[in-house]
């Protein structure tokens, strides 16, 4: 294909005005007597024969519009109707199709040429760039069979650094001129797309892991025509930015071609620059530990755990929770045996009392089976021990297999959860009903009404006496599961605004619920005994403690807490999609992370581990949160930053909920397409696909005592 040109030019320009030659093509094979069509502002004809081409010519000369699909010579063309959708037939000796020229030029725009391509053999994964900037990147497991991972737009990736940047006020690189944020633009801003150029492995192992965040993640340079982007491959975000024209000293400004590396020195990587719009050829060498210490993470010189690191401060909220004079102890520190104090007392024989064995003649038999059992009513032995405290089967720990299924009352299932011992599940319908079936799903579930509305929310108490459920009219309920009776109603004549979530907190001892932007701490009694007379009129009671309010002002849409184990942390998203960390022990805010999703987060899971699997310390401080048609992520609460994102599962209209398996390997989801996903915390895709739902997988939740 060769560009146009001008076929006559005299010295006067005359002549030239008459006759222009706007494109010139070349065919192997001859169009002689082909039947060629013109239509408007199109013009179609062949090329090497099988090879269909579409020419605007009101549009630039370069805008060639080429179709593949006969195998044959075209041997005709001719246009169809004059209004849109504007339709071209082509003729030839294997077939006759008809075009739709509208929908070809719109696939033709979508797919921009691949520019570069990267193997990471660490991760297994192929990462490929193209010329609109966007990279597409492949698992290269043997299961997963060269699935699409994840799909990122360099563009978005980079206006949402800077948005964070700018919200968390971090300091910038020194001696350096400040890097831009989107809201402080210099001069008009032309540039579109950010072609991908080149990838690089990025070698952080010599930079400290306080700047970089795990070591586990892997890191890649990604070099396009305005700058160098450090991409993390576990979560694919950006974690450093550096654009050539924030930086006076360089020569080059807008690159044509890249080429970057880790240096052969430690902290440094060197990056090889040739302009777009001149002769120049450059060679960078950027200072890693230096970039990252200017745009390192919000949670730098923090240290926040879930673990509780000290006593309940006798100024905190959480004192009044707690045994008068005994403050809770630390859960890496073991509580002390209690010494007897029961003094030395003289040894009195009893002849006549039985139960001290001294006069009694000895036992000849030893032992003697029991013939005359009843069941009195009673389950089997069988039945009572299958709950025994067993430790949870890490090797079958991801079930696999469809079990029992149970069809409730029309109305989805809004939320699941089960019981600390795993023997019971708790249901919230949305025909304002919450049920408690049995884990096995059989027999008859106990009925709980009384809700206005679709319940939302249920939370079993740590001793499993009492179920916490909250619907969407806004009303906070507490149930005996003894007698299925309604103990505690906390609705709006309480709280201005509708309870949107809550829990048991701090072992039992406190009601954690959001109210609008307010975080509130209630200290609760619960009387199950009730006067025949007055069986109407509860006997429970509350009494507001602290309240803590999101520093955005916007409503709490999620709020989580540990409530198996002593902890001062308590997590909340809020409706601008910022997370916010609240230590009450000191009664105040920890730490907030701006723009954690790109929608408000529905759901914040803690990894609580259970009484059946034992983790390390370190794991308690992960926990996921999610959002409508952003995905799953993976937070570390000690360095507040998102560790790794699990995409794969639709979920582009329905909350979808999340859940941690016990043994904390494994991350199971639901999606829109009728199934549940499970994935491996090591890899961002996932690793099995449950069928067998009808509809939208709205909740998952693990057995805290077996793999279901």
């Amino acid at each position: 294909m060769e560009e146009p040109h001008k076929t006559f030019s005299t010295s006067d320009g005359c002549v030239s005005d008459i006759v222009t030659e706007k494109y010139l093509v070349r065919s192997q094979e001859s169009a002689s007597h082909v039947q060629l069509a013109c239509c408007g502002r199109c013009c179609a004809f062949p090329l090497d024969g099988n090879q269909l081409c579409v020419w605007d010519v009101e549009g630039p000369s370069h805008q060639l519009l080429t179709l593949h699909g006969h195998c044959q010579s075209i041997t005709a063309l001719a246009f169809g109707n004059r209004v849109a959708p504007l339709l071209l037939c082509s003729a030839a000796l294997d077939c006759v199709m008809v075009w739709d020229l509208d929908v070809c030029r719109k696939k033709v725009l979508q797919a921009c040429p691949l520019l570069s391509l990267f193997l990471e053999a660490g991760s297994r994964q192929l990462v490929t760039g193209s010329a609109d900037g966007q990279l597409w990147i492949f698992s290269l497991a043997e299961r997963h069979r060269y699935r699409c991972v994840a799909r990122v737009d360099l563009r978005k990736r980079r206006e949402a650094f800077f948005t964070r940047r700018l919200k968390s006020r971090l300091c910038t690189l020194p001696g350096e001129r400040q890097l831009r944020s989107t809201n402080e633009p210099e001069g008009e801003e032309v540039e579109v797309t950010l072609p991908i150029l080149s990838f690089g492995h990025c070698d952080l192992s010599p930079v400290l892991n306080s700047e970089c965040g795990s070591q586990d993640s892997r890191r890649l340079w990604v070099g396009s025509s305005s700058g160098l982007f450090m991409l993390n491959l576990a979560n694919f975000d950006l974690e450093a930015v550096l654009q050539y024209k924030d930086f006076r000293s360089l020569s080059i400004r807008v690159a044509g071609s890249c080429a970057v590396m880790s240096g052969a020195q430690e902290h440094k990587a060197v990056c090889l620059l040739t302009s777009l719009f001149g002769n120049e050829i450059a060679v960078l060498d950027v200072d890693m530990e230096a970039l990252l210490r200017s745009q390192g993470s919000p949670a730098a010189g923090q240290s926040l755990s879930v673990l509780a690191s000290s006593c309940v401060s006798p100024t905190s909220p959480l004192y009044c929770g707690t045994v008068k004079g005994k403050r809770t102890k630390p859960v890496s520190q073991k509580q002390p045996a209690v010494r007897s104090v029961i003094k030395d007392q003289p040894l009195v024989f009893h002849s006549k009392v039985r139960s001290s064995g001294y006069t009694a003649a000895p036992c000849v038999n030893m032992f003697a089976p029991k013939t005359n059992n009843r069941k009195d009513g009673k389950r089997a032995s069988k039945c009572r021990s299958s709950y025994r405290c067993k430790d949870y089967p890490w090797e079958n720990s991801v079930p696999t297999k469809p079990g029992q299924q149970v069809t409730v009352a029309p109305g989805c299932v809004c939320c699941i959860q089960y019981s600390g011992d795993g023997r019971r599940l708790a249901c919230g319908l949305a025909n304002h009903l919450s049920l408690v079936f049995d884990a096995s799903l059989t027999g008859t579930p106990t009925v709980f009404p009384g809700h206005d509305a679709a319940v939302s929310t249920v939370c079993w108490s740590h001793d499993q006496r009492w179920l916490l459920s909250v619907a969407q009219d806004g009303a906070l309920r507490v149930w005996s599961l003894r007698r299925a009776e309604l103990l505690l109603l906390l609705g709006k004549d309480v709280f201005p605004r509708p309870v949107h979530s809550a829990q048991f907190y701090f072992v039992d001892a406190f009601l954690l619920l959001s109210s609008g932007p307010d975080v509130r701490l209630l200290q609760y009694r619960l009387d199950a005994c009730r006067d025949e007379l007055k069986r109407y009129k509860p006997r429970s009671s509350v009494k507001p403690v602290h309240r803590l309010s999101v520093g955005s002002g916007a409503d709490v849409t999620s709020l989580s807490a540990v409530n198996d184990f002593h902890s001062h942390i308590v997590l909340t998203a809020a409706r601008d999609r910022s997370l916010e960390v609240f230590d009450l022990n000191a009664g105040c805010s920890a730490a907030v992370i701006a723009e954690a999703h790109s929608r408000p987060v529905h759901q914040i899971c803690q990894n609580q581990g259970s009484s059946f699997a034992a983790q390390q310390s370190p794991a308690y401080d992960l926990f996921l949160t999610t959002a409508t048609g952003d995905g799953v992520r993976l937070w570390d609460l000690r360095t507040l930053r998102c560790e790794r994102r699990f995409e794969g599962h639709p979920d582009r209209c329905y909350p979808c909920g999340v859940a941690f398996s016990p043994c904390g390997r494994f991350v199971a989801c639901g999606a829109e397409d009728r199934h549940a996903y499970v994935y491996e915390m090591g890899s961002s895709t996932f690793s099995h696909r449950l069928p067998g739902h009808t509809d939208t997988v709205t909740r998952v939740a693990f057995s805290p005592s077996a793999a279901q």
